[in-house]
């Protein structure tokens, strides 16, 4: 096979992988796709097995995060956490479905911001449903901040989205930069999306929900679970700030959470780890290892020499262009292999800073469109199947295609203006 025809044929398996993701042909999970085109690759000879396999470690703080927060979730739901919580959120609002939205959304906001956009949508949208079902209100709108939120926030701190560590690689900003260049787009998007959110769903939350409901009493594995989820959030904060990848100490937490809870109830660990939404992982092995074939066909270099073309005409147009383009592609792709393909594409460009800010904001915020944008979407829509609840691809591209624009102009404007 000449290069060119390798080339070509690595990129058509690659677009039609992701396309299984996205479309899930025969109701096959997204990872039975991600890993028939990687090893589709392998095996066609298109990519060496020692670089599949670098591929798959590449993913391993991710892998380990993720295990460490399914693990806290499980726990959580299995102790009544959820719905303690759930309760508690529905005696606040008083029978107010607005003012259930707008706790819902802070507590959206605050779950991103410290534990990261994947735990929304493993940790929270659980509790969410259980808040809705106990209020007795339609739980779609209230899922859906979960999954809007989840992207729309990722970027108020550098631990609020792994793609934020992939974007940036070694040259993560420190704490005090990161707030001055993202502070103000990031408070943009997150009130931006809001105002979407509640327009879309303003009828809806006209309606009463459930003034009172009894407290449930939580058990002391549900607050250990509750305090191993807290201690998470500052664990998060401490290894970010001393540039310490988040993924072992997450895991670490989970695992520590779980056996505490199984050593004080004396019960088997395995309706916990059977309840874990394992496919996640080979999911995510599948895309790193497409991203690698993708670098090894030269998209790569090519996307780079434009990039470069680009910002040496207009640095900021360049920017603009580079975050509205990403913000497309990661709903085509995923932004996790987008964000990964952005990465090196911007090392090999030598971007200016605006352009590298701009790709993030892309990168975090387009996925808003469509439910295959991000990997905290993919998860949502997994724990939404769990609670018998279905999400179609146009139902969320109804809203996307308002929500998304709405919060990522004002955003890449903001760190535009800021320079």
């Amino acid at each position: 096979m000449t290069p060119t025809a390798a080339n070509l044929t690595t990129w058509a398996i690659a677009a039609l992988a992701t396309a299984g993701v996205i479309g899930r042909p025969f109701r096959l999970p997204e990872a039975v796709w991600a890993a028939s085109g990687a090893a589709l690759l392998v095996l066609l000879g298109l990519l060496p097995a020692a670089d599949a396999w670098r591929g798959v470690g590449k993913g391993t703080d991710v892998y380990l995060f993720l295990i460490g927060m399914m693990l806290l979730s499980e726990t959580a739901r299995r102790e009544g956490l959820f719905d303690w919580v759930a309760a508690a959120a529905v005696n606040a609002a008083k029978g107010s479905r607005r003012r259930l939205f707008a706790l819902v959304y802070l507590v959206g906001i605050v779950v991103t911001a410290f534990l990261s956009n994947d735990a929304t949508a493993v940790v929270l949208t659980p509790a969410v449903y259980a808040v809705s079902r106990t209020a007795r209100a339609d739980p779609l709108p209230y899922l859906f901040i979960c999954a809007f939120i989840a992207n729309a926030a990722s970027f108020l701190l550098p631990i609020s989205n792994p793609a934020n560590l992939v974007v940036f690689a070694d040259h993560m900003p420190s704490l005090v930069a990161w707030l001055g260049r993202f502070a103000l787009p990031s408070v943009l998007a997150i009130a931006a999306t809001f105002a979407g959110l509640r327009l879309v769903e303003g009828v809806t939350l006209r309606q009463p929900c459930a003034e009172r409901v009894d407290q449930p009493k939580l058990s002391p594995g549900g607050w250990v679970a509750l305090i191993a989820i807290g201690l998470t959030a500052v664990v998060l904060l401490a290894v970010s700030a001393l540039d310490i990848p988040i993924g072992a100490p997450t895991c670490v937490m989970g695992v520590v959470a779980a056996t505490v809870v199984h050593l004080r109830t004396r019960t088997s660990p395995w309706p916990l780890l059977r309840g874990v939404s394992w496919s996640v992982l080979p999911l995510v092995a599948g895309l790193f290892v497409l991203v690698e074939a993708l670098g090894r066909s030269g998209l790569i270099g090519l996307l780079a020499g434009l990039l470069q073309d680009a910002a040496h005409r207009s640095a900021t147009g360049a920017a603009a262009g580079a975050g509205g383009l990403i913000s497309v592609a990661s709903n085509l792709v995923n932004n996790l292999p987008a964000g990964l393909i952005a990465s090196a594409t911007l090392a090999q460009a030598h971007a200016p800073g605006t352009v590298t800010d701009a790709v993030l904001i892309g990168v975090d915020l387009g996925p808003n469109l469509s439910i295959t944008g991000s990997l905290a979407t993919i998860l949502w829509l997994t724990a939404l199947r769990r609670e018998g609840e279905s999400v179609g691809f146009w139902r969320f591209l109804k809203v996307g295609a308002l929500v998304m624009p709405l919060a990522l102009v004002p955003a890449l404007a903001a760190r535009l203006l800021i320079g």
